[in-house]
């Protein structure tokens, strides 16, 4: 009886050691880190800024939709109107043509965000990333672990009525995308204050 009460202590201090040495996972210093990566990020319409006015053939030029669910959005405006165009070959003569010209509404300028280095251009910006859960924590040295190989997922926060319309959505296919919840993997280290950072290699998206 005495060797069996000895042993069940025994096995229970060594679950107890075990126990206590094993790391704990920071999933709040990972958040808070990865939210960090993502600051300055933003959800944008366009992947390149763009130049406003602009002026947009209705029958010829695919950025039409674009354009067109943004002035609906109350963001453009827009002005129809013919203007001429130059026809090559022996005897180049002037034609009209239909011209959609756009451009900044009073609530579009309240949104656009312009290229500091390139004037007249911009985008239309909206939301900030943020990590909704912490999936998955692997670190590269289990007993004293100085970084972590971390899942997680996240999603873009403050979204605009207007670009959560399905017109929008049909112009701007990368918003349905960028605004779901999405997974990413991040690298974390200890910075110089010991607190976690992600790895500058591998920035989350």
């Amino acid at each position: 009886m005495r060797e069996r009460i000895a042993l069940a202590l025994v096995l229970t201090g060594l679950f107890a050691l075990a126990t206590g040495c094993k790391k704990q996972v920071d999933k709040a210093g990972f958040e808070s880190a990865i939210n960090k990566s993502f600051a300055g990020r933003h959800v944008c319409v366009w992947p390149q800024p763009t130049k406003l006015p602009a002026d947009i053939d209705p029958a010829k030029d695919d950025r039409i939709r674009s354009f067109e669910a943004l002035t609906h959005a109350d963001l453009l405006t827009q002005v129809s109107d013919e203007k001429k165009r130059l026809l090559g070959g022996a005897h180049q003569v002037n034609i009209l043509h239909p011209v959609n010209t756009y451009d900044l509404s009073d609530k579009g300028h309240s949104t656009w965000t312009p290229d500091p280095g390139h004037p007249g251009y911009g985008n239309f910006c909206f939301g900030h990333f943020n990590v909704t859960a912490i999936d998955k924590a692997t670190p590269n040295d289990p007993s004293n672990p100085t970084q972590y190989s971390v899942t997680y997922h996240y999603e873009v926060e403050g979204i605009p009525g207007w670009a959560s319309t399905p017109e929008s959505m049909r112009a701007f296919p990368s918003i349905a995308k960028d605004t779901s919840i999405q997974s990413a993997t991040a690298t974390l280290i200890k910075d110089a204050d010991g607190a976690w950072a992600v790895a500058p290699s591998q920035p989350a998206p």
